[in-house]
Formats: C-alpha cells, structure tokens, sequence
C-alpha cells in the first residue's frame, strides 16, 4: 500500500510541477517583478488558462491529501 501511496504521489508532484510552470508568465509576483501592472485592467481566467488554473487547485489539494495519508498508511 505504501509503495502504491509513494507512486501516486510522484505523479500528482510531477503533474502539478508541469501545471504550475504552464500557467501564463505576467501575472502574479513575476510580473510584479518584472515591472509589468495590470492594475487598471480586470481580467477573467478563459478557455485552456480556466482549465490549467482548476487543475493546478485540484493537483495541489490532491497533492496534501496523498502526503497526510502517509500519516496514516503503515
């Protein structure tokens, strides 16, 4: 059981590593850093950038279930 636990949570990181590193550049704190402001415009999450945002949630939820089960499983 363990070692299945162990498999799942190497694929849930990788995934959620991939997730992460595809999402748009310009927002956040690398574009902050970078100098570019998006202040005076609202954007809304559309399309493949929605589905790649709800993943990388979903991932990351997984992601501490899967290692607070290493708590549990002998």
């Amino acid at each position: 059981m363990r070692t299945s636990l162990i498999v799942i949570h190497l694929i849930i990181s990788l995934l959620l590593m991939v997730a992460i590193l595809v999402q748009n550049k310009s927002s956040g704190l690398s574009g902050a850093l970078s100098g570019q402001s998006n202040a005076a415009i609202k954007s809304t999450k559309r399309g493949a950038e929605k589905v790649v945002f709800q993943a990388t949630v979903v991932l990351a939820v997984l992601f501490v279930v899967v290692s607070l089960a290493f708590i549990f499983v002998p």
